[in-house]
């Protein structure tokens, strides 16, 4: 059994690792455009204006850069230094996503990093917190449970216990 830190198989991380990453981040921002923008507040859109966001996994080899501009989530190619950068491993996110965790709780276990622009991280974490996370449920946008087959045990340590 593990110890309740899920990482992607390495060779998963590996092979996802060697995927070009400026398509990679194209589609995140359609996916970012077709399930979040429209529920973003007009004070918190005036702060992401032009600035370049950056989600990482690590584990997964992998890392989306993004910004927005011109009322939508544009790719930016990868390389260039990012307003602010949100890391934590690919599982971590998901229970993010399923709200089986949340961001203090990781962020304070050293499992979710933020660099960058503190105001803007927190800006960025507040907004989310205050949105249904329902509207990004892998299930709607993946055929199948495909989380589910990579990361069998999704249950938190607050489940488990």
């Amino acid at each position: 059994m593990s110890s309740g830190h899920h990482s992607v198989p390495a060779p998963v991380g590996k092979l996802l690792a060697r995927l070009p990453a400026y398509p990679g981040s194209a589609l995140f921002a359609v996916g970012l455009n077709l399930a979040l923008a429209q529920h973003l507040p007009a004070d918190t859109l005036q702060m992401l204006e032009g600035r370049v966001l950056r989600i990482q996994a690590p584990d997964a080899g992998i890392a989306f850069d993004f910004i927005w501009r011109k009322q939508k989530f544009l790719p930016v190619a990868p390389g260039g230094d990012a307003a602010l950068t949100i890391a934590a491993n690919l599982h971590d996110f998901y229970l993010l996503i399923q709200r089986k965790e949340d961001p203090d709780t990781l962020f304070f276990s050293r499992r979710l990093a933020m660099e960058g622009d503190t105001e803007l991280g927190l800006l960025v974490k507040n907004t989310l917190d205050a949105l249904d996370m329902s509207l990004f449920a892998p299930s709607q946008f993946l055929p199948g449970n495909v989380f589910g087959r990579l990361f069998p045990q999704t249950r938190s340590r607050s489940q488990a216990a």
